[in-house]
């Protein structure tokens, strides 16, 4: 009986730890500055996106097209001491709607919309795609796209490269 017990509350905790919301942070202050881009992050909130690289080291963005700039050909920037982006411990972005800090991998990003950010045209990140669609319906959002389907030629793109 006394190990039915253990089995049940080890059982019940490991579900409680699966259940338990993640939370992340972004800690940039008035200096901080984009990798890709070079610019102060503070000034645009809504749009900040941030990696952790394998060294715990944080690396911020102006959007999240910088950050997808950066994801994609990591090498071009050696401070970041990263050479496959599928390696970094966490990728995040901010909510456009909630400004709350999310998981990019989870996030659903906007692309046509009449938003810019300091990068010009971007994709606004949403946790929930209820708000991604709705934001796109009233914004003139052309597609939404999950994390997975992001590509390199859809930045290129937005950045005037094709």
């Amino acid at each position: 009986m006394k190990k039915l017990s253990t089995i049940i509350l080890s059982c019940m905790f490991g579900f409680i730890a699966l259940n338990a919301e993640v939370t992340y942070s972004m800690n940039f202050d008035k200096e901080t500055k984009s990798l890709v881009r070079k610019m102060y992050v503070y000034k645009n909130p809504a749009w900040v996106s941030k990696v952790v690289n394998k060294d715990s080291k944080e690396f911020y963005f102006v959007s999240p097209k910088s950050m997808f700039e950066f994801y994609f050909n990591p090498e071009k920037w050696e401070e970041a001491n990263t050479k496959d982006s599928t390696k970094l411990k966490e990728i995040i972005v901010t909510d456009f709607k909630t400004h709350k800090v999310i998981n990019a991998r989870g996030a659903f990003y906007v692309y046509g919309s009449n938003k810019i950010s300091p990068a010009g045209d971007d994709l606004p990140a949403f946790e929930s795609y209820d708000d991604a669609e709705s934001f796109a319906k009233s914004n003139n959002g052309k597609r939404i796209f999950s994390f997975k389907e992001m590509k390199k030629g859809l930045i290129e793109l937005l950045n005037g490269d094709i």
